[in-house]
């Protein structure tokens, strides 16, 4: 079953966004874990500990000061892991120029020939109440086509990265000179959604679902920030899962760009970001993880399972 493709979006365009608000707290005890309601998790093996963290990439004022079970993880800590690196103006470079590559169409080509018809005309009508020109969008490919559209949902629905639970983390980090560290690279990042295909048939199902769910973004972040501050995993996976294809009505194109999709934006990078954590444990060292909260619930293979499976202990704050 699909995540919301608007909020993988979100996540690497809020991860481009950078602001801070820096936060501290008291010691963290054994004896507090009995009620988990933090996207927090303890993972050890015979001699050390990771902390990881699931991030929503979209906040505001009322997520802060971090819950005192977050700042005292987070104090402990040495080093900050985090998706990309993008404090770091090289790894920002490297997004931007990767997003151009993969995202611009052959000389030649114009979106409004690459789109069906009805499509179209959808993200031109919705182009038009936003009083925003459709030709600006010409040269993209469908995928980065709907990052903006994106973007351009998230300014008008007043959502500030700047708050993003990663930002103001990595800030933070800056901030007390702690080494940062990226579990990926620019380029795997933007390579889980770019689709350079020469029918951008992957493309265009994020452009199809991204023009549905962009009417319900407001309903979708209120729900995320709700779900994020109680530790409700139940109502988290419900908004992630939002806008999923019903598997009775959808069609064989539906499930299998479903299924591709959940390729690239999650099983595979599950699995680059647990090899890279268990590398840590294996190194003892002391580093705090924070990484959007889809990739640490989501059904079977997401990377707490997948410690879970090398034999790490894991226990929820």
């Amino acid at each position: 079953m699909k995540p919301s493709l608007i909020l993988s979006v979100l996540a690497l365009l809020c991860a481009m966004l950078l602001a801070g608000c820096a936060s501290s707290g008291a010691g963290v005890s054994q004896n507090q874990t009995s009620t988990p309601r933090h996207f927090l998790w303890k993972v050890s093996d015979n001699d050390s500990h990771v902390w990881i963290l699931g991030s929503i990439h979209f906040a505001d004022s009322s997520f802060y000061p971090l819950s005192p079970y977050i700042n005292a993880a987070f104090d402990e800590s040495e080093e900050l892991a985090v998706e990309i690196n993008i404090a770091d103006d090289s790894v920002a470079a490297s997004v931007t120029a990767n997003s151009l590559e993969k995202g611009l169409l052959p000389q030649g080509r114009r979106l409004n020939e690459v789109l069906p018809v009805a499509l179209w005309n959808s993200l031109d009508s919705l182009c038009t109440v936003w009083n925003f020109p459709s030709t600006a969008l010409m040269n993209m490919r469908p995928w980065l086509a709907a990052m903006t559209l994106s973007s351009i949902a998230i300014q008008r629905s007043g959502i500030d990265p700047a708050y993003g639970i990663d930002a103001v983390l990595l800030d933070s980090a800056a901030l007390r000179g702690m080494p940062i560290v990226g579990l990926e690279t620019a380029e795997e990042q933007v390579g889980a959604l770019a689709d350079t295909s020469e029918g951008d048939t992957l493309g265009i199902y994020y452009l199809e679902n991204t023009l549905k769910e962009i009417s319900n973004l407001d309903s979708m972040v209120s729900q995320m920030s709700r779900a994020w501050k109680t530790g409700d995993d139940s109502l988290m996976v419900q908004v992630l899962r939002s806008e999923r294809q019903d598997p009775e009505k959808a069609t064989a194109r539906d499930s299998l760009m479903e299924a591709e999709s959940d390729r690239r934006v999650y099983k595979e990078r599950n699995e680059k970001m647990a090899v890279g954590i268990a590398q840590f444990l294996t190194e003892n060292r002391k580093v705090f993880v924070v990484v959007g909260t889809a990739h640490l619930v989501l059904d079977q293979d997401n990377v707490i399972e997948l410690l879970r499976r090398r034999g790490f202990r894991v226990e929820r704050f």
